[in-house]
């Protein structure tokens, strides 16, 4: 099989009580654990920041929330998360991580921000994913995990131009929905992209 399931960010500052929580992002966990069981191989990111990035409002005296301009390209200021060796960046406890073969850090350039597991804001230099992929001649890639609207959409959006057939698994994402409908319209841009929308029912009655 050259399926692959893909966790996006599955991490404690993004669940609920996190530095960046992700509203009710800790329920995709159960259905993450039930899935596992039907993938041979399993792949996951995490953000992994140093002190001082480039996305900490805290960097630079900003609001959360706000808007700059990085390197040319616009940049949403963040709170403090996913700190290098810090508890918040660790998974959420409750997933089971024996099956995780490999993990893909990204954003760990202090000037740059990386919502893709496969590339950086800019595209200017890779995770190192795309190669292990080809490497190990993974061609689907089902991708789960948090935040749809953020690192979940960049992430497929990358996958599906980078040749992979890419599958969102929808149930198991959740949103930040800064604004109310960011995660329809993120599953709406990852489709019209070429990714494939499917449920984890689907997935777990035929394994």
């Amino acid at each position: 099989m050259n399926q692959v399931l893909l966790l996006v960010d599955v991490q404690n500052d993004f669940a609920p009580g996190g530095a960046l929580a992700v509203p009710r992002g800790d329920e995709i966990v159960p259905i993450i654990n039930q899935l596992l069981p039907c993938f041979d191989h399993v792949i996951a990111t995490k953000d992994w920041h140093p002190k001082g990035h480039a996305s900490f409002a805290s960097t630079h005296g900003e609001s959360v929330g706000s808007l700059i301009e990085l390197n040319g390209i616009t940049q949403m200021m963040w709170p403090d998360h996913c700190v290098q060796n810090t508890s918040g960046a660790e998974f959420i406890a409750s997933l089971q991580q024996d099956s995780i073969e490999h993990v893909v850090l990204k954003g760990t350039q202090l000037s740059i921000d990386s919502y893709s597991g496969f590339f950086d804001n800019q595209r200017q230099q890779a995770t190192g994913l795309e190669a292990y992929l080809r490497k190990h001649n993974y061609t689907d890639v089902y991708i789960v995990g948090l935040a749809t609207d953020y690192c979940v959409k960049f992430t497929a959006l990358d996958s599906v131009s980078c040749g992979f057939n890419t599958y969102v698994i929808k149930d198991a994402c959740r949103g930040v929905n800064i604004n109310l409908n960011d995660s329809e319209n993120a599953f709406k841009e990852m489709e019209n992209a070429g990714c494939k929308m499917v449920v984890s029912a689907e997935i777990i009655t035929e394994c």
